[in-house]
């Protein structure tokens, strides 16, 4: 695991980003665009969780993966390219199978993105970006994204503590004791968020985020690209029709234009972490 470069822009920067890449990968099903966000949504992951994270998270994904794809052939029966039969007499459509490929493709891809949006938009970044609009889903989100990592944490320090006392684990006490543990952490932190004065008008907060001239060149490379990527998709040259037989838009020179745009736009904080770790590397050769 590497220490991100893309983390330290200022949070509007990260969340103007996240917002681009998962709502494009939430609708694009075209193979090129699909590959490229995945790719890089597992790449920027990898640098992110390190290895054995990622590959702990690729070990439930793939079945997820294989799982999505195989379900749709059995319930989608368009297409006009039969394949075979199923016992109750329904076609099975290479159309369909194509298909479930790319819906479980784009699943699998988004979760991808979250898992990365989870590891670069940490809580006080949460609060920050919605704290004075709307703090009080603010605090449920950045109380959420902390949850999870949170209980997997306190799980781990229960059965620990089990075994230090020389008892067998139990997954119904330890469940038990978890359930406490929240519903006391939580009251704390709303009595806690309360005498803090969290919510009331005209209450200020202190922030260490400072918006710099590198993140407004930044936003404007991602917006550039993002607008790109819009543009190539509304005249059509990415579309990609699967129903009832494959057609897709042929290559122009508009199509290359968007998917280079569309990797660079999904690459960012990729391109920015090689960037880091060069200028890393000179630095210490030259000292």
């Amino acid at each position: 695991m590497v220490r991100d470069a893309f983390a330290f822009y200022h949070p509007i920067v990260n969340i103007v980003y996240f917002t681009a890449v998962i709502g494009y990968a939430m609708f694009f099903l075209h193979p090129i665009l699909l590959g490229i966000s995945f790719l890089c949504a597992a790449v920027y992951a990898l640098l992110l969780k390190g290895k054995k994270a990622f590959l702990f998270g690729l070990v439930f994904m793939l079945p997820l993966l294989l799982f999505t794809a195989a379900m749709n052939p059995l319930f989608n029966h368009q297409g006009s390219t039969i394949l075979s039969y199923l016992p109750n007499g329904n076609p099975v459509t290479w159309e369909s199978v194509l298909y479930g490929v790319a819906a479980a493709g784009m699943l699998v891809t988004v979760i991808a993105w979250f898992v990365c949006f989870n590891a670069v938009i940490t809580s006080d970044k949460m609060v920050y970006l919605f704290g004075r609009a709307m703090p009080a889903l603010s605090l449920v989100l950045s109380l959420a994204l902390r949850f999870v990592p949170r209980l997997i944490a306190q799980a781990k320090v229960i059965n620990k503590t089990q075994k230090g006392m020389g008892q067998k684990n139990n997954p119904i006490k330890t469940l038990s004791i978890l359930v406490t543990w929240a519903l006391e952490n939580a009251i704390e932190t709303a009595d806690t968020m309360k005498a803090r004065g969290y919510g009331l008008p005209g209450r200020t907060a202190f922030s260490l985020f400072t918006f710099r001239r590198r993140d407004g060149y930044a936003i404007a490379f991602i917006s550039f690209c993002a607008v790109i990527v819009f543009i190539g998709a509304a005249v059509g040259s990415l579309r990609f029709r699967y129903f009832p037989t494959v057609q897709y838009h042929p290559a122009s020179a508009v199509s290359v234009l968007t998917c280079i745009a569309y990797l660079m736009l999904c690459a960012f904080p990729i391109i920015m972490n090689m960037k880091e770790a060069l200028h890393w590397k000179y630095s210490v050769s030259t000292v």
